[in-house]
């Protein structure tokens, strides 16, 4: 099991996956790429993601690669990696079981440390393999979640924008493709989709947005909330890549290294709209400490430009603020 029947007709989900992941890999045919690395947990996302890569790499005379990532972290890990590592076999893939141990105490949660030890393991298999690309199966209905969690949490624009269609090496062939024609394509192609018992556990706030925020927001304001929050998510994408452009041309102007860091003319910052103000000063910061800065500290620092009335120096993440005559000074703390 696991192909189309060629005497039956194509379905259009099968179509429409098949499709989405061949725009993805036709980059990689001109300049060589011999393999790809696509990650399989054994749900109906990836594993659609994983058929359709079999299919249309094989065409392309690309080696396609699944990595399954064991988290280890309920009963039954290993027996449901081996199951994915079956089905990637009778895909016709090659497979490797990658175990991770995930931190527990992570200052995100579970599920971000469970999602960076997942993503360091795919990267160090395509390190291996020299694969230029990592295949995920996040499809339009993942996006609209990110979009919804950001949004509760108040994280601001980053957030909102969700996740990327291709960042660095990670691709997304399903972003724009819903949840459902994940399953239709596996039902239309006879594959066994397994069912994380982590997916219907209602701790989890992605898992309380997908079964009970987003059906909501459907019955009460109509279809199509879904795909508004990822057409969203991608307005917002572009609009921050404008404004970083805009930032890396004023920052050359306006940004002097100091003796213990790094100033800023508070003249310049003045003259800037309030948007990209604050942008340059969590820019500057994150650029040269490493460190991320909340709305309220951004503010803060904007206060030197802004409302300057003498007040002290300002205590950041890494670093501490303020005004040294016409600059605003950051200085390793």
């Amino acid at each position: 099991m696991g192909a189309v029947s060629p005497d039956r007709p194509l379905s259009p989900a099968v179509a429409e996956v098949r499709l989405a992941v061949r725009r993805a890999l036709a980059p990689l045919v001109e300049p060589g790429a011999a393999t790809v690395v696509v990650a399989l947990s054994g749900g109906a996302d990836s594993l659609a993601l994983a058929a359709a890569t079999a299919f249309e790499a094989a065409k392309l005379g690309i080696r396609a690669v699944a990595g399954v990532v064991d988290h280890g972290l309920q009963s039954g890990s290993a027996e449901a990696a081996a199951r994915a590592v079956a089905a990637a076999e009778r895909l016709g893939l090659e497979a490797r079981v990658l175990r991770v141990d995930v931190e527990r105490d992570h200052s995100d949660g579970p599920e971000a440390a469970a999602r960076e030890t997942r993503y360091a393991a795919l990267e160090k298999l395509a390190d291996e393999l020299g694969a230029p690309c990592i295949l995920l199966g996040h499809t339009l209905d993942d996006q609209a979640e990110t979009v919804l969690l950001g949004l509760a949490r108040g994280s601001g624009a980053a957030s909102l924008q969700g996740m990327a269609g291709v960042s660095g090496r990670r691709i997304r062939p399903l972003l724009g493709i819903r949840r459902a024609t994940t399953r239709a394509f596996c039902a239309d192609s006879g594959l066994d989709p397994w069912e994380d018992p982590h997916n219907a556990d209602p701790r989890f706030a992605r898992v309380r947005v997908r079964t009970s925020v987003l059906p909501v927001l459907e019955a009460e304001l109509g279809p199509g909330v879904a795909e508004a929050l990822a057409r969203t998510a991608e307005q917002l994408r572009e609009d921050a890549e404008a404004f970083a452009e805009m930032i890396d041309e004023t920052i050359e102007d306006i940004v002097e290294h100091a003796e213990a860091g790094i100033s800023v003319s508070a003249a310049a910052l003045a003259a800037n709209p309030a948007a990209l103000r604050n942008r340059i000063i969590r820019h500057v910061v994150a650029s040269e400490f490493g460190t991320s800065l909340t709305r309220a500290q951004t503010l803060q620092v904007a206060r030197l430009v802004t409302d300057w009335s003498g007040q002290g120096p300002i205590d950041l993440p890494g670093c501490r603020a303020r005004r040294a005559g016409g600059r605003i000074v950051f200085e390793a703390a």
